[in-house]
């Protein structure tokens, strides 16, 4: 499951187009490992799910390759619908194996808190620039997610 934080704070120090760059690499690697994909872009005024479920493909990389960002930041409400969308694949596909990779730069300017996932998760910090606000590691601890940024993974071989 791929959650993408597209708003307009995104588009800051080229943090979207890291982020699409670790998209790209984790597309790749589902479809070689013939894994299914679900994808939910938080973008606007709304959260969206351009992907729900499916193996890996050209059409998947097509979508990162065309992904911009603007408007709001409705993270929060992808949050829910991933924690519910979880629970229904887990009924439907109890041997499948979940994991969760939730790609932000955490610049909420508030929210409620959000339960954790139902399993496991990293939350991967695509915020740069000089000022940092550091919102995203917070949003890791609520939702029982690793925290990694995007420079740490840049830099490991």
């Amino acid at each position: 499951m791929l959650v993408v934080d597209a708003s307009a704070s995104t588009c800051r120090h080229g943090a979207l187009s890291q982020a699409k760059g670790l998209l790209g690499t984790v597309l790749q690697q589902a479809y070689q490992q013939r894994a299914r994909v679900a994808v939910l872009q938080a973008t606007g005024m709304q959260a969206q799910w351009p992907f729900q479920g499916q193996k890996s493909s050209a059409a998947m990389l097509a979508w990162v390759n065309e992904l911009g960002a603007g408007g709001g930041t409705p993270l929060i409400e992808g949050l829910v619908q991933t924690g519910e969308w979880l629970v229904q694949r887990q009924r439907s596909k109890p041997g499948e194996q979940q994991r969760v990779l939730v790609i932000t730069d955490g610049r909420l300017r508030e929210w409620s808190p959000v339960a954790p996932l139902s399993c496991p998760a990293v939350l991967v910090d695509i915020e740069s620039g000089p000022i940092r606000l550091g919102r995203a590691q917070v949003l890791a601890e609520q939702l029982g997610a690793e925290y990694r940024h995007i420079e740490e993974l840049r830099s490991t071989p």
